[in-house]
């Protein structure tokens, strides 16, 4: 008996984890019916698996709260289905790995929904009776080596599945790693149109699994050697940029002390052809503040402790704290009450127009503001309500109160609704006696803001 690889053309795939990597590709995989590179027509079926029945509700209503995906053609998707019923796995040939991959309070790894995924997709393995080996993928954030370390043990052991070695007398399993590289909020670069790393456990399986994505991106795919320098590529990729706006942040701390704007020095500086423009500021979010320590666990591991990597990660881990520092040092000089003022925040999540609060560092802002007895108001048009409750137990307006006025002011994330605020806005929001902590640029110089 002979177990090929899926029919690349018409396979079943099921993309397990529908969060802001895994409904663009599940909708991405959906409607594309002809191939990008061969223009073969594509028969697929999609499978939309997550663990959320809250989520799966929403999707099938036509409501994304990432605000990634335009759900309104989804009914015109015949070959498209959204479960979180784990039995609709058994139907999959090919498994797509998108779950999040957080860090712990000890900025240790937090691998538990990818292993709670893989065993699922081994269960799924061993109720499946297609005269196929099937191919499993992942696109989670790992440190190198953990796809082959820790994840396909566990599929090999709920599965009872041996890996897929180009022998096809028996039923076995291969596996590849893609990373993701989606940037929520971002309309330029989308998921079609960046770049797709691929790679598989041996060859033949690499060359499938280029050719599957292959079929869908129109950048065009990378395949690396190995499935280790696909997942260091991915961690490096967010490790490069914490680096670079860390030496920023520094920057802006030593300009702070010279009594010198360090907007106006980056300004001037990327006159420069070859100044890279990075800009201070809050650095959360579920790549860059998190990339760098799944890098540094393998390190250590290996018997390396990185200086360069922690040493930029405990400069952009302080800059909230920082922030709130020189604002309370500020009211001291000037005279003005502290304990008991009241403070504005405006911008929650951890980037611009996109309601992802995930690992935001505007929260140590709000705790930091907190220990000094100062009331917080946080306005974010974007965030979550829901979530900002359940994940950090604070409220979130959606409005600006009528007529309010504050003490501090800080605007900590430039949506384009705070960038279309004019002087008279700004204005009406600032006690007589106020302090403007501008992390963004685009508060009026008149109002005398600090900036970074």
């Amino acid at each position: 008996m002979s177990f090929k690889l899926p029919d690349n053309e018409k396979c079943t795939i099921a993309i397990i984890g529908l969060g802001y990597v895994g409904l663009p590709l599940a909708l991405e995989f959906a409607r594309k019916k002809y191939s990008c590179i061969k223009k073969k027509k594509l028969n697929r079926k999609i499978i939309g698996f997550d663990i959320s029945q809250k989520r799966i509700h929403e999707l099938d209503n036509g409501i994304d709260k990432t605000n990634e995906c335009d759900l309104s053609k989804i009914k015109k998707l015949d070959n498209l289905e959204f479960t979180n019923d784990i039995a609709d796995l058994d139907l999959a040939e090919v498994f797509i790995i998108t779950v999040p991959t957080p860090i712990d309070d000890a900025k240790k790894p937090e691998l538990s929904a990818l292993k709670k995924a893989c065993k699922f997709v081994g269960i799924a393995l061993k109720r499946n009776i297609s005269l196929v080996s099937p191919v499993v993928i992942f696109e989670s954030t790992v440190f190198p080596g953990a796809t082959e370390e820790i994840c396909i043990p566990i599929i090999k052991l709920n599965s009872g599945l041996s890996v897929y070695d180009k022998l096809e007398n028996i039923k076995s399993f291969g596996f590849g790693y893609s990373p993701e590289r989606i940037n929520p909020g971002d309309d330029k670069h989308k998921l079609n149109s960046i770049t797709k790393v691929t790679s598989g456990n041996n060859e033949k399986v690499a060359e499938w699994v280029d050719s599957l994505y292959s079929s869908i991106i129109d950048a065009g795919t990378y395949k690396t050697k190995t499935i280790k320098v696909a997942e260091a590529a991915k961690v490096i990729e967010n490790t490069q940029r914490d680096l670079n706006i860390a030496l920023i942040n520094e920057l802006s701390i030593v300009f702070r002390k010279l009594d010198i704007d360090t907007l106006q020095v980056l300004e001037a500086a990327k006159t420069k052809w070859n100044f890279i423009p990075f800009v201070p500021g809050l650095v959360g979010g579920h790549c860059i503040g998190v990339d760098p320590y799944y890098l540094t666990f393998k390190s250590e591991q290996v018997g390396y402790s990185p200086e360069v990597v922690l040493a930029g990660r405990k400069i952009n881990d302080g800059m909230a704290t920082w922030y709130v520092e020189q604002i309370i040092l500020e009211m001291v000089k000037r005279g003005m009450k502290i304990v008991s003022s009241n403070a504005l925040i405006l911008g929650f999540t951890f980037k611009e127009n996109c309601p992802d609060i995930r690992n935001t560092k505007v929260i140590d802002m709000v705790r930091a503001f907190k220990q000094h007895s100062i009331k917080v108001d946080i306005f974010d048009p974007f965030a979550d309500k829901e979530n900002a409750k359940d994940y950090y137990d604070i409220e979130i307006h959606k409005e600006l109160g009528s007529n309010k006025k504050y003490s501090i002011i800080v605007v900590a994330v430039a949506h384009d609704d705070f960038i279309a605020f004019d002087y008279d806005n700004w204005k009406s929001l600032c006690n007589e006696e106020h302090i403007i902590l501008d992390l963004k640029g685009i508060v009026p110089l008149e109002l005398n803001p600090i900036r970074p």
